[in-house]
């Protein structure tokens, strides 16, 4: 990793650095960029551990220039969910997304995680998002048509820890 390069646990100035990095991101809907809102509000106001969101934030030449979130599936036993993970579009390529997913299952596995699982659509505009986990090392698990509307799979993806 660069040394202008740091991972961090997000801290409460970043919100609205990450918010940019997330409205920036060209797949990502507006429902789905008021989620990200809604869960590192979440986190900042309730913590980590009370929230059950983790933010870490990929910081370059000291900005925000990508973020993980991530935490605990509900009613499993060390399964968590990598629910949103972002790169700005002008820092893409550089390995801060590969840094990031492998920070994150540092974290996890610290936290006592023994599966991270991803989620994502299957649609043709998505397939760069695929062949980046495929490429980091992740295992497609699973396929289920239609699942986030007609004609939008879902692939769900896997790294056992």
């Amino acid at each position: 990793m660069p040394a202008n390069w740091q991972l961090e646990a997000a801290r409460p100035e970043q919100r609205e650095e990450i918010l940019t990095v997330a409205r920036s991101a060209v797949l990502f809907s507006a429902e789905e960029v008021a989620t990200v809102e809604e869960l590192i509000d979440e986190y900042i106001a309730r913590g980590p551990q009370a929230s059950g969101y983790y933010f870490l934030s990929g910081v370059i030449d000291g900005r925000v220039a990508g973020f993980a979130c991530y935490g605990p599936r509900a009613l499993t036993s060390g399964t968590y969910d990598l629910f949103w993970m972002a790169v700005d579009q002008s820092m893409q390529g550089r390995g801060l997304g590969k840094a990031l997913s492998a920070r994150t299952l540092e974290e996890v596995r610290a936290l006592g995680g023994r599966l991270l699982v991803a989620e994502t659509s299957g649609k043709a505009d998505y397939e760069p998002t695929r062949k980046f986990y495929e490429a980091d090392g992740w295992t497609r698990e699973a396929i289920i048509a239609d699942f986030y509307a007609p004609g939008d799979a879902m692939a769900i993806y896997i790294k056992r820890l």
